[in-house]
Order: C-alpha cells, then structure tokens, then sequence
C-alpha cells in the first residue's frame, strides 16, 4: 500500500492583483479520475483524485487563461490522463510527458495531442528513492532527435547538489533545445542565493543555458505560509534573466501535508509582491509561456 497524500486547499483565493491576459499556470498536475485512469502501481503516493476539471476551475479563479498539466508520480509512466486533458482543451492547456523511450511516431501523435516537453529527474550520488520515480537522461537520449524534430524542451527535477558537475551536460543540450529548472532548483532557502550550487544555476540562467521555474517556494522553505527566506532565491532569479523564466503553482501540491497545503491565491499574490513590475510579470506570465510552449498571442482588449 502506498501513502494516501492530502489534496489541495478547498477554497483558493482569487488575486489581490488582476492577472494579465493570457497568463499561464505553468506547472501543475492531473490525478486521475481513478475510475478511468488508474494509479499505476510502483508508486510513491495515493493522491485524491485531481481532474482536469478541477484545475481548470484553479485557473479561473487566479484569472489565468492557460495551463501546463506536468506527468505526475501517481500515474508514472502512464500518460493517459495528462493526454485527455490536453487533447479536450487545446485552446487552454498543454502538457509535460514522462516516459521511458517510446518511438518517433508516438512522440508524433502526442505533439498532436498537445504535448510540448518530456520531463527527466536528475538526482545526485544514491538518493534516487525506493520508489518509481521518472527517468534520466539515458531514455532522453533515446528521445532527443524526435523532441528536436518536434521543437519540444527538457524539463529536468535535479537534485540541487547535481547541478555543478551536470552544468557541462545542460550546456550542451542547450545548444539544441529549450531546459527547464523545476523548482528553482528544489535548494532548502536556508542556503541562501550564495550558495555555489544556486550561483550555479544562476550562471546558466545568466548565459541563457537553461529557464526556470519560479515554482515550489514551499517546497524549498519551511517558513509558511509568506516564505520568506524564498524570496531571495526568486528575486535573484528575476534579476538575472527575465526572459527565460516561468511560474506555476505546482497545484495539487503532491506530498505536502494539510496542515502547511498552500493556497494556490496566496502564491499568486507572492509572486505578484515579489516581482513588483508590471512588465516583468507579463513577461514571465504571459510572454515567456506563449515562446515556450506554444501558444499563440492573446490580443489584449
């Protein structure tokens, strides 16, 4: 038996701040329904259910016009649900696909479908879980001509403490296609910007190597509900380069406990406090989503 996990805040708040037209939710996941699209076994966690309906309420509430639905652990390789979810609503939602190498012609057909990138973890020494848990770059190379044919990116989970001696790597798959940091680096906040694996991270944003996310401050600070000690890590982010960042809530919040479960308006609200410039935050919202993943411009009215 795995471990049931809570589910999201019942009650998101809406912004403080109106959200631009076509802002983007860039990293969420979908759980089940489990009735048609069951937990795969191996895994690390039993969510609730979390459909595609349920997050696209989310989105309505934070004023976003458009998502990312990322393959989560509960369905491992089984990508069923994130691809019903794209394929119904092409007009909102794209998606991040995990997998073991599958051929060009199914990379093909769910291009079609409307996913945009296949997601790897990376992680450091032995502290690979006991658990099923994505894959590494040896299936991405199994992977990387069809992703480049179809103009997909890398997203990469890394171990914070994998990043110095993977930098050569990431610079080299940069040269070919877009990589995304989840997380800002999932580092624990208390390490501060000074840290060499973050000033790391920083000098490949900085060169323009990778993008990252500006997701999962709680997940990188025990400080709830503000984070402050994340604030740094996000606003030296920003500082560096504007245009190769995205956010996302990380809606359900898998693996979180309920007492500390986020409410997805309030980390809105963070990121609208901590990126205090207009421009900036369509940049990152609004901009930086539409390059990345694909979808075509909103006209504001």
């Amino acid at each position: 038996m795995t471990v049931p996990i809570a589910g999201p805040h019942p009650h998101p708040t809406p912004p403080v701040l109106t959200s631009p037209r076509g802002a983007c939710d860039c990293h969420a996941h979908i759980f089940g329904p489990s009735a048609r699209f069951p937990y795969t076994e191996g895994r690390g966690y039993t969510p609730p259910d979390a459909p595609v309906e349920k997050f696209l309420a989310l989105l309505d509430t934070m004023g976003f016009d458009r998502g990312v639905v990322v393959q989560g652990n509960a369905h491992g390789y089984d990508n069923r649900a994130i691809l019903d979810a794209v394929e119904r609503n092409p007009e909102r939602l794209r998606g991040v696909a995990i997998t073991e190498a599958v051929s060009a012609d199914e990379l093909r057909r769910w291009h079609r479908m409307g996913i945009r990138a296949l997601r790897f973890h990376i992680f450091y020494g032995d502290q690979k879980p006991g658990y099923k848990r994505g894959v590494g770059l040896d299936e991405f190379a199994k992977m990387r001509t069809t992703m480049l044919e179809l103009g997909w990116h890398m997203q990469a989970w890394c171990d914070w403490r994998a990043l110095p001696d993977l930098a050569p790597t990431l610079r080299g798959i940069g040269r070919g296609m877009p990589i995304v940091i989840d997380h800002m680096l999932n580092i624990d906040a208390t390490r501060g910007v000074g840290d060499p694996c973050f000033q790391m991270l920083l000098t490949l944003l900085g060169e323009g190597a990778v993008w990252v996310k500006l997701s999962g401050a709680y997940r990188v600070s025990k400080n709830f509900p503000d984070y402050p000690d994340a604030r740094p890590l996000h606003e030296a982010l920003v500082r560096t380069n504007p245009e190769q960042l995205i956010w996302g809530t990380d809606w359900p919040h898998p693996q979180v406990d309920a007492a500390i479960m986020p409410n997805d308006g309030h980390l809105l609200d963070l990121f609208n406090a901590w990126t205090p410039d207009a421009a900036t935050r369509t940049q990152i919202l609004v901009k930086n989503p539409e390059r990345l993943y694909g979808f075509p411009p909103i006209a504001v009215k």
